[in-house]
């Protein structure tokens, strides 16, 4: 799957005609980059000394998911095989270089190389994506589960088609399907589930993160005996597991096993009716309040998606429902919202105002966003009939057309990884923070409503400046902690640098609530409203809110830029792994530190903050 996707047609616009649309309306500095396409490959003048042969290696730029990240042309090189891969890190541990696994780029966090890199640093990419794809089924167990093996370049769309085509599939995935597997498990991916009133899982599904799946996974490791790095498969029950399955980075792995369950059908549900300050209403609201809280008791399953400046947000509601409910669409394939993956292009020409510089165009942008999802899921048209002459001139009559010419999705069932995935490379590339707020599962609503009401309260003050940070969305969804006996392996331990370990000593915090803002990269007083939520985060109730970072978004912030605080690197984030007790953080970099102490795995920004 590639950026440039063909238009639509009626209206559709691909990505790469929303950078040219973008660019000629005068601005758009970070969408010049899609000219220039990432992992373009370059001729080289003079390959690294002594670099294994027959592994073709080449120069390249680097860039992340949403541009932030760019480098200049740096040495990258891609395996056939783990063994490749290994020769690699070993000429790169006599050489005096480093090696940076790289997979599909779909983060924001500095995890792999840092912005603006210089084309002389010491260091090769490790391309998993070209050729380390291969996957195979073991054998199915009697309980119903199986373990996929994988290796770590594999996309997880095609991860999660290879289950479900065998009949198994997880309980949450993350909605981008092009993640690498390897990239996944390195930042402990995750979609939205926590188990509804009186719902049992099968075997094998977890309500966790992805890296709570594995059973064992192989890596590269030092080998103090031989001298060298060497491959080496960890089972699950054995203590390095735990740091490898979160490892930021600060490993490379070649390949994993997950176990799998029982596939389950589901149908997704889609409101755009609820106010938002209802659905994050605070506890203990009058009977009937349609409540975050009371969607998950009765399903387990809500993501929201809250535009900017709007009041009523989208929700999403999943729930297991093994036969085609009466009205609901059956879909027999992933990314069933292409109003989100494709912008019409009047609304594309809106964003192109924004990022040349119409930042306060950010308030009709949200109601524009609001707008489209909503004719697109239901097909009512009354609000963009009643709403002001701009909005009419963004959602014309053809792009109304359009819209409801592939008819409903508001009520849709099929397999689990249908509706779990819904994020094609197409949509609109934003910048985003990430927290996770681990709580008891019945203080969910009151951390949804503490951030609501300073979200809305922040965002009125900012725009009373004629300060408009915001122009994307708030992205809420709701987890389990990490449950190790869903791997089925004795003596298995939740992943030691996940964002979802439990606190030893508080066994009633059961739910993470993530928290998510998005917004363009560019936009003017970002970073500063940024620092303001995490900075209200990072306050919160310690009695009743542990917040941890999201490893893979944005965090750490000053007025001026992300991961650059000190404090939040150095003591914040610590902290919250430490949070409970038990030897997560410390025994993570220890055992890190030990698997790779050469640190050729590594970075001088996981050097900074593993330590």
């Amino acid at each position: 799957m590639t950026d440039d996707g063909p238009s639509n047609g009626s209206g559709g616009l691909s990505r790469r005609r929303l950078l040219a649309s973008s660019a000629a309306a005068g601005g758009a500095v970070w969408m010049l980059r899609g000219l220039v396409r990432p992992g373009s490959a370059y001729a080289a003048s003079a390959a690294p000394p002594d670099f294994p042969a027959g592994i073709d290696v080449h120069q390249r730029v680097y860039e992340n998911w949403a541009g932030e990240i760019r480098t200049d042309q740096l040495w990258t090189c891609a395996p056939r095989s783990p063994e490749e891969a290994l020769a690699v890190v070993n000429w790169a541990h006599g050489a005096g270089w480093t090696v940076r696994a790289q997979g599909r780029r779909h983060g924001w966090a500095p995890l792999t190389v840092a912005d603006g890199t210089p084309a002389a640093t010491r260091v090769v990419l490790l391309d998993t994506t070209a050729h380390l794809t291969a996957m195979s089924l073991e054998e199915p167990a009697a309980d119903g589960t199986a373990a996929v093996r994988v290796q770590s370049g594999a996309s997880l769309e095609t991860l999660l088609a290879f289950a479900g085509a065998r009949g198994y599939g997880v309980a949450s995935a993350p909605a981008p399907g092009d993640l690498s597997v390897g990239g996944a498990l390195a930042i402990g991916a995750h979609g939205t589930a926590v188990p509804a009133v009186g719902e049992q899982p099968p075997p094998g599904q977890g309500y966790g993160s992805l890296s709570n799946l594995v059973t064992e996974l192989t890596a590269v490791v030092w080998d103090s005996a031989a001298g060298r790095y060497v491959l080496r498969t960890v089972g699950r029950g054995e203590p390095d597991c735990a740091a490898l399955l979160t490892h930021l980075g600060r490993s490379l792995v070649t390949e994993a096993v997950l176990r799998v369950g029982a596939d389950r059908n589901l149908r997704c549900q889609s409101f755009l009716d609820i106010p938002a300050t209802e659905l994050f209403a605070a506890p203990g609201a009058p009977a009937g309040t349609r409540t975050l809280a009371g969607y998950l008791d009765r399903t387990g399953r809500a993501e929201a998606i809250w535009f900017a400046f709007t009041d009523r947000p989208w929700l999403k509601v999943w729930s297991v429902a093994p036969q085609r409910p009466f009205g609901a669409r059956a879909v027999d394939g992933p990314y069933n919202y292409p109003f989100s993956d494709s912008l019409p292009e009047p609304v594309a020409r809106l964003a192109g105002d924004l990022v040349a510089g119409a930042w306060a165009s950010a308030p009709l942008f949200g109601q524009v966003q609001y707008l489209l999802a909503k004719v697109a899921l239901t097909g009512d048209i009354t609000d963009v009939l009643l709403s002001g002459t701009l909005v009419r001139d963004v959602l014309t009559g053809d792009v109304l057309t359009h819209l409801l010419a592939g008819g409903l999705r508001s009520d849709l069932w099929g397999p689990s990884r249908d509706l779990l995935q819904y994020v094609r490379p197409t949509t609109l590339r934003e910048t985003a923070n990430g927290y996770a707020v681990l709580t008891r599962r019945a203080d969910l609503q009151w951390v949804v409503s503490r951030f609501a009401d300073f979200y809305r309260t922040l965002l009125a003050q900012y725009a009373a400046r004629g300060e408009y940070p915001v122009n994307g969305q708030v992205e809420i969804r709701v987890t389990g902690l990490e449950d190790p006996s869903v791997c089925g392996v004795p003596g298995a331990r939740p992943p030691l640098l996940s964002a979802l370990r439990p606190r030893p000593d508080r066994p009633d915090v059961d739910t993470a609530v993530w928290i998510d803002v998005l917004s363009l990269p560019t936009t003017p007083a970002l970073h500063r409203f940024y620092r303001d939520i995490e900075q209200f985060l990072l306050a919160l109730d310690g009695e009743r809110a542990t917040v941890r970072v999201e490893w893979s978004k944005g965090w750490a912030y000053t007025d001026t830029a992300a991961w650059s605080d000190p404090d939040v690197l150095t003591r914040a984030v610590p902290a919250s792994q430490r949070a409970g007790g038990g030897p997560g953080w410390v025994e993570a970099v220890a055992t890190l530190d030990r698997l790779d102490p050469h640190h050729v795995l590594s970075s001088p920004f996981l050097d900074a903050l593993l330590r």
